[in-house]
């Protein structure tokens, strides 16, 4: 991999008030993307390995790339300004003429999702990567808030009496 790329992963989604905060990041460091509630759910669904019965969109783009004899080779975060991130993804299509690299433009949350679908890496540009906070203890700290208040819910009414 190229040094100017950072190679992350996907280490938690969780509900924002206006969407979904999509916590990427490396043994280095984490950060946040928020993304709207569609995509957030179709993020935590690839993770889960959840079908629906009827595809959804990025389903349906997913069979379309198959179709085509093209796949996703990467995404890369490579911009991010004023708090908006920017993406490409890079499409690998090979066929009896020979073989090519697309490059789209994109949205992050879109990239990740069909990323996870194919099992491909997502990738940081070095600026980026270097230019957002690091978010690593607080997704720790809402990480563990959840399974706390998971604990609480799990417990039977009435507290220790039989």
């Amino acid at each position: 991999m190229q040094k100017d790329l950072v190679a992350v992963t996907v280490k938690g989604v969780l509900p924002t008030t206006n969407g979904c905060a999509v916590f990427l990041g490396s043994e280095e460091k984490t950060f946040v993307i928020y993304v709207d509630p569609s995509v957030g759910n179709a993020i935590q669904m690839t993770l889960g390995g959840v079908r629906r019965e009827r595809p959804l969109t990025h389903d349906l783009i997913g069979s379309i790339l198959l179709g085509l004899g093209a796949r996703v080779e990467h995404v890369i975060v490579n911009d991010a300004r004023e708090g908006t991130f920017f993406a490409r993804i890079f499409l690998r299509m090979e066929n009896e003429i020979g073989r090519k690299i697309i490059e789209i433009d994109a949205r992050p949350s879109d990239s990740i999702v069909l990323a996870l679908q194919q099992k491909r890496p997502i990738l940081v540009a070095r600026p980026v990567y270097d230019g957002v906070e690091d978010m690593t203890d607080t997704l720790e700290r809402l990480l563990r808030q959840q399974a706390e208040e998971g604990h609480e819910t799990d417990e039977p009414p009435g507290g220790d009496s039989p």
